[in-house]
């Protein structure tokens, strides 16, 4: 039986984003994921990303703390209330232009 994967790392997307945290396995629809859990740090959420398999150019194993510094300084943001109100009202916007044309 094999185990679970679950440890600390950085994991490297294509179009050079990297992203630090728990990483582990997650299956969705009987396809499997790579799951990174994000640490929160100074005044960033924790949240979570998964990523197809085809998506990731490298994942580097590390330890807990050197994940949790990365994260903090690839500053990388989850998707939250205000920027989905910021979606909502571009779009919003685009509708009302159209109805000008």
């Amino acid at each position: 039986m094999a185990e679970n994967f679950d440890q600390w790392g950085v994991v490297e997307i294509m179009v050079h984003q990297r992203v630090a945290g728990k990483v582990t396995e997650q299956a969705i629809g009987g396809t499997s994921f790579v799951r990174v859990d994000v640490p929160a740090c100074k005044d960033c959420p924790g949240y979570t990303k998964l990523f197809g398999s085809g998506a990731i150019y490298a994942i580097t194993i590390t330890d807990e703390e050197t994940a949790k510094m990365a994260a903090l300084n690839f500053n990388d943001r989850p998707i939250d209330i205000f920027s989905a109100r910021q979606m909502l009202q571009l779009e919003e916007n685009i509708k009302s232009e159209d109805d000008f044309f």
